[in-house]
Parts: structure tokens; sequence; C-alpha cells
């Protein structure tokens, strides 16, 4: 009697959490199978004329190897109503950090609708702040998609899914890579020309991303098959953060630095400008430090350079910097963050290093380096809040979860920098290179503000001058503002030199 009362008691119990399983499981099932989904329509001036749109905010789910579903991305498609839209030009949009959402170029001026700061440089970081439609935006050439990467914005992790899945180069762009195609299949947009615009972190991303998306043997382990017609970058910053730079790459870096810190000292009114036009500054600083200043700081780390001819040079630095001899006792090397701190401290400002035209108060910072920024400091509240405004006025999105803006935390403190099927800490010129070998007709177009000491141009070109592009692949602008080049009555000029870029890749 015992025992069949506990075989009742242990069926019964089988039979209970059995059907709690199949609750839970198909719970998962219910959530897995719809996807958030919100669509609105719309309608903009461009060019004097009225372009109507979709607004599609969205996720898709990407699966492992096993068929499960392992994250979610949420991207904001922003899709003409086109009867050729298989065929339409489409832009993958991507931020940086990593772990950085694409609410920065969400709002940009390639964008429909875009953040308003007043003014522009050294905006107020106080509400209320201003969303408003951009006539500049590059929907009349292509449509446009912003990505959030997993674990930005409201993309997340799905158990059995685990950081180590996404948060490291190779992963993140095997992962953007499934996203993309995904998204082609669901837009049946196969065909469409296919191009991509990175940020920042966003330029290295969109340089390897080409490759898991054409997929191989060595790389992916799978043929995707998928190929982009052009690649766009701005805060450009190629050089792999494993790279163990010799002294004469250091001279080198130093060297690309100065035309950075001479149009920061110049904006300031630094720089003695009875000598010459802005124009001719410009060309004598670049020619400076390309030979004079490049071959002193050569010789000064063999300790080769006489005192006579370091005192020339450092004359010619304080000409062209605004910065006293004293800076220079025991370097000819200018830090970014030492300029940033030195160059108005008798007015007690420090400028950013983001956008050097902004500047707050040298006392009191609380030395984050992002919080405390002048710059980022400056904007970041604006942008945060006009995109809340876009989610809830224009896209009518119903999400009450948290947008993760930027998670340095769980994201690029733990980014794994080591590649597969790749040396130790290579440039990622070297997979623009694979990719532009690959697909003879690929363009690149690369751009970096005259006011950015966190990615500063001049690393960018010297990078890219290494890599041995060919001059009629790569295309280089740079433009008079900061990180990011679209502040600051700059964005028109990008957006439509971006424009006649992907016109030209379609010829």
């Amino acid at each position: 009697m015992v025992n069949a009362a506990r075989f009742f008691l242990i069926t019964f119990l089988s039979l209970v959490s059995f059907s709690l399983f199949s609750q839970e499981n198909a719970r998962e099932e219910i959530m897995i199978k719809k996807p958030l989904f919100f669509s609105t329509k719309h309608t903009i001036d461009i060019n004097g004329k009225p372009l109507h749109f979709n607004a599609i905010a969205d996720e898709i789910l990407l699966k492992n190897d096993d068929n499960k579903v392992i994250a979610s991305v949420f991207s904001f498609s922003y899709i003409k109503q086109n009867k050729n839209k298989e065929v339409r030009p489409v832009i993958f949009v991507f931020n940086g950090g990593p772990g950085s959402s694409s609410i920065w170029l969400h709002l940009s001026s390639i964008a429909p609708w875009k953040v308003k700061l007043t003014p522009e440089i050294n905006s107020s970081n106080l509400p209320p702040f201003g969303l408003e439609q951009n006539t500049d935006c590059l929907l009349d050439v292509a449509d446009l998609v912003f990505v959030d990467p997993v674990g930005t914005g409201f993309s997340h992790i799905i158990s059995p899914g685990t950081p180590q899945d996404f948060y490291g180069v190779d992963q993140d762009a095997e992962s953007m890579a499934q996203f993309i195609e995904k998204w082609l299949i669901k837009n049946n947009r196969w065909n469409s020309p296919k191009f991509l615009i990175g940020e920042s972190y966003g330029s290295q991303r969109v340089s390897v991303l080409p490759r898991a998306l054409m997929g191989g043997v060595t790389y992916s382990g799978v043929m995707r098959g998928i190929t982009v017609n052009g690649i766009i970058m701005l805060g450009t910053t190629l050089e792999s953060p494993l790279k163990k730079l010799t002294s004469e790459a250091k001279s080198e870096r130093a060297a690309s630095l100065l035309p950075t810190l001479a149009n920061t000292a110049w904006y300031y009114n630094k720089i003695n400008k009875t000598l010459f036009s802005y124009e001719q500054f410009q060309e004598e600083v670049l020619a400076f430090a390309e030979k004079d200043y490049l071959n002193a700081l050569l010789l000064d780390n063999q300790q080769k350079l006489s005192v006579t001819e370091r005192s020339v040079i450092i004359d010619r630095l304080c000409k062209y910097t605004g910065l006293s001899r004293d800076f220079f006792s025991s370097t000819l090397e200018i830090a970014p963050k030492f300029f940033a701190d030195s160059l108005l401290s008798k007015e007690n400002l420090q400028i950013g290093l983001y956008d050097t035209r902004y500047n707050l108060p040298l006392e009191h910072s609380g030395n984050d380096p992002v919080a405390d920024d002048p710059a980022m400091g400056r904007y970041v509240p604006g942008f945060t809040t006009a995109f809340r405004e876009l989610l809830v006025s224009k896209l009518k999105i119903d999400i009450q979860d948290t947008y993760k803006t930027i998670d340095w935390k769980n994201i690029s403190f733990q980014w794994q920098w080591s590649r597969k099927e790749t040396k130790e800490g290579p440039d990622f010129t070297d997979d623009l290179n694979v990719v532009l070998r690959r697909t003879p007709n690929l363009k690149v177009f690369i751009a970096g503000g005259s006011y950015d000491l966190s990615t500063p141009v001049g690393y960018a070109k010297k990078t890219v001058e290494k890599a041995n592009f060919s001059a009629d692949r790569v295309i280089f602008r740079e433009y008079q503002s900061g990180h990011m080049l679209y502040l600051g009555n700059t964005g028109k000029l990008f957006s439509n030199d971006v424009r006649l870029f992907i016109l030209s890749s379609l010829k």
C-alpha cells in the first residue's frame, strides 16, 4: 500500500513538474515567436520634395549552431515607400564603444530626425531639449537601418547565450552579420546595394563585418555570400589596442597629432593670426609635423638632438600650439589630455577631448573620461532626451525597459580584442585590404574631425597611409568639427558628401 501511494505521489509530482516545464517552455516559445514590432508612416521634405517613408522598429532573434535563440537585436529601419524597394540601396548604421547603441548617428544629419542643441557648440546640458525633422537625411538615396548591437539599446542576450558569444571583435562581427542576413531575408532586400556606416569603434566594426558577411572556411566557417558596395567611417580609429608601438611609431603618432592641436589653438586665438591665413597656417603646420618635428622626435628618442636643435623645435611648437616653452622642459611630445588641461589653463578652462571647441572650468572635475569631458558632458543629455521623444512621439514605441545608451561595465571592459585567424594586434586596415581585394569595385569613405582629440584625424591618416590603399579606392575627408563630426554646422556638408559617395558607388 505504501509503495502504491509512493508511486502515485511520484507520478503526480512528475506530471506537475512536466506541466510547469511545458508552461515555461510555452512562455519562452511565445516570447520567441512574437518579436517586438512597431510601424509608423511619415513624410519628410528633402531638396524641396516630399518623401514618404515607413519607420519600423523591431527585433530580430539570433541563433547559435544548435538552432537555439541566444540574443535579440533591436533596430530602427527607415524605408522609402517605393515599388522597387527590392533593389533600392540600404545603409546599415553602427556607432562604437564597443558597447554603444546607435543613438548618436540615429540623431545625426544622416537620419530623418536630429537632436537640436542650442547653441550647437557649448550647448546647455539642461532640459528642455529639441528634436527636429532633418531635411539633409539620406533617405532620398538609400533606406537606413540603425542597429543596436547585442547588449546595447533594447538588444539583449537570451539564455543560453553568454557575453562570450558577442563581446569581442570577431564575435560582434559574426552576430551583426547574422542580423544583416536575417534583415535582408525578412525584408526581401537581398538584391539591394548595401552600405555600412560606422563611427568610432564602429569604424573597426565595419572594417571586419564584410568578412563575416561574405563568410568562408577559415574566418566564419559558413558562407553567406553577402558583399557591400561601400563603407563609410567617421571618428575613425583603425589601430588595434593590442598593437605594441615601437618608439618610432610613437613619434609618428605624436607628429600626426600636431595639426589637431594647432587647429584648436587657432580656434581659441592662441596663434598670431597676422602671420598667415588659416590655410597657410595649416599647410605650414603639416609640413613641419611631417618633416622637422618628426625628425626631432626620432632624434630625441635616441638622445641625438642637440640643445640648439631642440630649442628651435620648441620655438616652432610654441608658435603652432599656443603653449609656452615651460611645457616642453622634459619632452617634445604633447599628450592629448595634457594639451586639453594646459591650453586654457590661465583662463581656468579645460577643453574637450571629444571636441576641443567645448570647454568647462578646469577645477573640480570628477575626472570621469566621458561624464566630465567638456563635450560629452554637454551634449549627451540632449541626445538621450531627444531620443526618448523620438521613441514616444514619433515612432510610437511603448517599451518601458531602459534603453542602454552605452554600457562600459558589461561590454567595453569585457571586450575580447584577440582575433581568430589573424596575427596578434593587427590594424583593422588589414581587414579592409582583404575586403578591397575581394571586391574590386568597393570603395571606402573615411572621415575625421579637425577638433577630435579622442580619435585624432592624424592618427587615421597615418594608419591609412601605411596600409597602402589604392588612391582611387579610399576617399579621405576632414571636417571642421569634433569626434561627432556632424555637430557644429558641418552636418549638411557631411551628409552631402556621403550622398555623393553613395551615388558614385552605384555607377
